[in-house]
């Protein structure tokens, strides 16, 4: 019995173990900070992360990288999604998050009985700050794919995100959304949505923006209902969570015939393995 719990404590460490070096030297995470000339020097501040095979593999001309643009919420930094940067990462995408918050901005407000509750400014400005990034990255990374965009959003970054596919769908792809709440979904089928609806009374999306049940079947839409709260759906919730959303990007990638590589690492959520999965981990002795 013993023994047992020692092979098993052994087997908790190394995963860990596993986790800290994977997160840290697999996954290659760097901080861009830009600033756009054009909109008065505006800062546009980049967290990276690429897996280092495949980003020595891009310099070396040898692929192309898929491209991730993870928007974040409003009040939500944008280094608060690692669970989802990591999960795309490892997959072999380029993952960019973008701060679109500044100080300096004025504060959102919320216009009862307007287009998208008076937001459209908040979003023009995603937008701008989408397509700076993307001119900016083809030189920091020139052999990536920025013609097939996957966009990630939470909350007012879903929404950032969703109007982004819709004036621009010849760049978009996918669309992966966190209970954004103001624009409407796209519906032609040409852009693949996965989208995570909260449980929470004090976030309800508007009228018309989540399809009903037949136009999601047509378009190849998935929605997600989950009991979660709005605010959770980041690194801020819990790792039941956090693994939870992990493991459907997961199966909608797969479904989209984007299978895991034999290079490509686990779930990096801690909750994800298994007991058998942490035992087959020590090596006999």
């Amino acid at each position: 019995m013993k023994r047992g719990i020692a092979v098993f404590a052994s087997a908790a460490a190394l995963m860990g173990f596993f986790y800290f070096v994977a997160g840290k030297w697999v996954i290659h995470h760097k901080t861009v900070e830009m600033a756009d000339i054009l909109r008065g020097d505006r800062d546009v501040t980049l967290d990276i992360s690429v897996r280092r095979d495949r980003e020595i593999q891009s310099m070396a001309e040898m692929i192309d990288l898929p491209v991730v643009i993870l928007s974040h919420g409003n009040t939500v930094k944008h280094t608060e999604y690692s669970f989802l940067t990591n999960t795309f990462a490892a997959r072999g995408y380029l993952v960019v998050s973008i701060q679109h918050d500044l100080s300096t901005d004025d504060p959102m407000a919320t216009k009862a009985g307007e287009e998208y509750v008076g937001r459209r400014s908040q979003y023009n400005r995603g937008i701008a700050n989408i397509l700076f990034t993307i001119e900016r990255l083809k030189q920091i990374y020139p052999n990536a794919d920025y013609h097939h965009l996957t966009l990630v959003g939470h909350s007012n970054g879903g929404d950032i995100s969703m109007y982004f596919a819709r004036l621009h769908p010849e760049l978009v792809k996918k669309v992966v959304t966190l209970d954004n709440l103001r624009v409407p979904f796209v519906t032609d089928g040409k852009v693949r949505i996965l989208s995570f609806r909260s449980k929470d009374p004090q976030f309800k999306a508007d009228p018309g923006v989540v399809p009903d049940d037949e136009t999601c079947a047509r378009a190849g839409i998935q929605v997600v209902k989950t009991e979660f709260q709005h605010n959770d759906l980041s690194d801020r919730g819990s790792d039941q969570v956090k693994g939870f959303i992990e493991g459907a990007v997961r199966d909608f990638l797969n479904e989209l015939g984007e299978e895991d590589s034999p290079l490509n690492m686990p779930r990096l959520t801690k909750s994800r393995p298994t007991i058998d999965q942490l035992a087959a981990a020590v090596p006999e002795r």
